[in-house]
């Protein structure tokens, strides 16, 4: 019934009890929290915590009293709720303590998220390191270290670890071929932290060198992390640990457990058949299934951890050995506030807790070269005559008997020696073609007078994405069916970019009774068979041929000398190195381009150290990382402005720009230190962001060290 404005409004005798027991009972609440919370734990009753707030001038340890109902449960590296600011707020505890500096009244804690401790001490000092070493908020390192919580997969137990049944011989057969592995072995099983630069040789089945010296560490009782640039790569070291060890010894901390569409098992084989078993079978996918990887490595029943970005703060117990396999690839560089890169916070944990440490790839970036140059580490690397027996790597081109048979050898695409080179290869086993870009005719031209073909509605570049398709813009997909060249009025077009499919569709033609596979973009295969076949793959998407390639080609190599980077010489080098690195034994490797280059002459010889020493000689001289330490301070003109005025740079630090960005509303700060002066430069950086925080002024980003300039 609606009471009428004359009415007054009724209120039933039940519903007036109903409420006035529901105000009792949350009073009653109120006091008994309210109680609970005054009677504090009698042992260690103050909580240190760590707030997760991404504010700079909050970047500290706050005491919390630690209520009597929370006592057993609130140990250090549990999530908990606590009352800042007005607010509720996440979390950890970082230990306990008697007696606390503050002088008033301590805020009881809120609330007992999880008694599960997630957060080791450990790991807790080690975003508090990463943090000061990149000018940034622990909080920000810590939601790299600690996945989010899966309340449900919290309560699963977790199977306990079996009995390890390794034979520690296996180990130092498998790095027979090393000379200065044994010594590396030898101390890692004794307990000592040996550190080394790995440089491994073409053709080399590096999963199953890893595995046994993760396999040598746990052994000796000792864990171990390896950290890799993809999923692709955590799943090549996950089978071959699984060979090495069994089940049951480690886990694969990455987000994406797909590995891309692959052949069919029969024509793979039974290893790849064991592979694809293992990643299927029962493990699951997604947040529970990373949590749950997670919390066995948490308690303590697995002491092995592959994985991408994240997995170098996997919290080990007993951890003796850490990894970095292919540190140049950009994908172990953080994309997300304080940017840190994998390699640097492997280091900082090997000097932290004392544990052995190794940086591995074909290639070898400035900055492993850097810690053979100080003594930091040792090199492991192949004699040159093995290297010989290996593989054999040539430029096309590059000999007069060459150029004599071949006119076109030096500025064709795909010249007769790389044709002869597929053919000879084909008769073996599968080929690897790499080409540096995807898609298919990327930029177009005019056949007569090469102008540049470009749209008439946006002036954008015209494309051919197949071979029957019209010519469309890239900018507004536009198609220009009809078009002519504005300078000449020619109608032809040619293409001077091609991508991997047009390069499949040539070497289709070239060789009809072959088949021709693609791996690039979204379509990634993971493996092929060893059936003879032509595989076209832009760098990073090469698929692992089951008994590796017979012979590898690579095209294009101007690109990718050519990008606007100060690292495009060492990343070239990089992406080469790892194609020739799925040679198989016996294989031939192809590099189509300029014989002068020093990086092609530095993949002829299989010569990345030395090019990663002249590499290094350059960026000395030029003052550059790692010779030098960098930061960059991108944002508006006045947030740079208001930033210079409260930074305290050490006396040697130079200061570059600002220079102008892409965003004309934003502008870039380069600050430059001697190397020995780089805490220094941080230490002021982390400051000023503080002062900056608590003043509430516009935010600026900042990078220590960027991967790139």
């Amino acid at each position: 019934m609606t009471p009428t404005p004359d009415e007054p409004a009724l209120e039933l005798p039940g519903l007036v009890r109903d409420r006035a027991a529901e105000g009792r009972a949350k009073a009653a609440a109120t006091r008994a929290r309210k109680v609970a919370e005054a009677e504090v734990a009698a042992v260690d009753p103050v909580a240190r915590v760590v707030l997760d707030l991404p504010l700079a001038h909050l970047d500290r340890v706050f005491d919390y009293a630690v209520p009597v109902a929370m006592a057993d449960g609130a140990v250090p590296g549990t999530r908990v709720k606590v009352r800042f600011g007005g607010q509720d707020v996440d979390g950890f505890v970082v230990g306990r303590a008697a007696a606390s500096d503050h002088d008033g009244r301590l805020t009881p804690l809120r609330r007992l998220v999880s008694a599960e401790p997630v957060l080791s001490p450990a790991v807790a000092t080690l975003c508090e390191r990463v943090a000061a070493r990149y000018a940034g908020v622990s909080a920000d390192v810590r939601r790299l270290a600690v996945p989010p919580r899966h309340a449900t997969t919290e309560k699963e137990p977790t199977r306990p670890e079996p009995l390890l049944a390794y034979d520690a011989g296996d180990a130092e057969r498998a790095w027979a071929a090393y000379p200065a592995a044994a010594p590396f072995l030898g101390h890692l099983r004794s307990g000592h932290p040996p550190r080394a630069v790995w440089s491994a040789g073409p053709g080399e089945d590096w999963p199953a060198l890893l595995a046994h010296l993760a396999a040598t560490a746990l052994a000796a009782g000792r864990g171990t992390v390896v950290c890799l640039p993809d999923h692709r790569d955590v799943a090549r070291l996950d089978a071959a640990l699984t060979d090495v060890l069994g089940e049951g010894h480690h886990v694969a901390l990455h987000a994406d457990r797909s590995s891309g569409p692959s052949e069919s098992l029969a024509q793979v084989g039974q290893q790849a058949a064991g592979d694809a078993s293992r990643l299927a079978a029962g493990r699951g996918s997604g947040p529970a299934a990373r949590y749950r990887e997670f919390l066995a490595v948490s308690r303590g029943e697995r002491r092995i951890v592959v994985g991408t970005r994240s997995a170098a703060f996997a919290p080990v117990r007993d951890l003796g050995l850490v990894v970095v396999w292919d540190d140049g690839d950009d994908l172990h560089a953080e994309p997300r506030a304080p940017y840190p890169h994998v390699r640097e916070v492997l280091l900082l944990r090997a000097e932290q807790e004392r544990t052995a440490a190794l940086v591995g790839g074909f290639a070898r970036t400035v900055e492993a070269q850097h810690l053979l140059h100080t003594g930091w580490a040792r090199e492991i690397a192949l004699p040159r005559a093995t290297v010989r027996e290996r593989a054999l790597i040539g430029v096309s081109g590059a000999s007069d008997v060459a150029l004599d048979r071949d006119p076109s050898a030096g500025g064709a695409r795909v010249p007769r020696e790389a044709h002869e080179a597929l053919r000879w290869g084909l008769e073996r086993g599968p080929v690897l073609v790499q080409t540096p870009r995807s898609g298919y005719a990327l930029r177009l031209a005019c056949e007569r007078c090469r102008t540049p073909a470009r749209c008439r509605a946006c002036a954008g570049p015209l494309e051919l994405t197949g071979p029957t398709t019209p010519p469309r813009c890239r900018w507004c997909a536009t198609e220009a069916p009809g078009w002519a060249c504005d300078e000449c009025g020619g109608t032809g077009l040619r293409a001077p970019v091609v991508g991997d499919a047009r390069t499949a569709d040539e070497l289709g033609r070239s060789f009809p009774k072959v088949p021709v596979v693609s791996s690039s973009g979204d379509q990634v295969r993971a493996r092929v068979g060893p059936e003879p076949r032509i595989v076209v793959a832009t760098p990073g998407a090469e698929p692992v041929a089951a008994e590796g390639y017979a012979v590898v080609v690579l095209l294009d190599t101007w690109w990718a000398l050519g990008r606007d980077s100060m690292r495009a010489p060492e990343e070239a080098l990089r992406r080469w190195c790892n194609a020739v690195g799925l040679l198989g034994p016996g294989g031939r490797a192809l590099a189509v381009g300029d014989p002068a280059v020093p990086a092609l002459q530095a993949l002829v010889r299989w010569d990345p150290a030395g090019f990663a020493v002249r590499e290094a000689e350059e960026r000395r001289e030029a003052r550059l990382p790692p010779a030098a330490r960098l930061a960059t301070v991108t944002g508006p003109p006045g947030a740079l402005d208001d930033l210079r005025a409260l930074l305290a740079l050490p006396d040697a630090a130079e200061v570059l720009g600002p220079v102008p960005t892409r965003d004309p509303d934003v502008e870039r700060l380069v600050l430059r230190v001697p190397r020995a002066q780089g805490v220094e430069l941080a230490r002021a950086l982390g400051e000023a962001q503080r002062l900056r925080s608590a003043r509430k002024l516009e935010p600026v980003r900042i990078q220590v060290d960027p991967w790139e300039l």
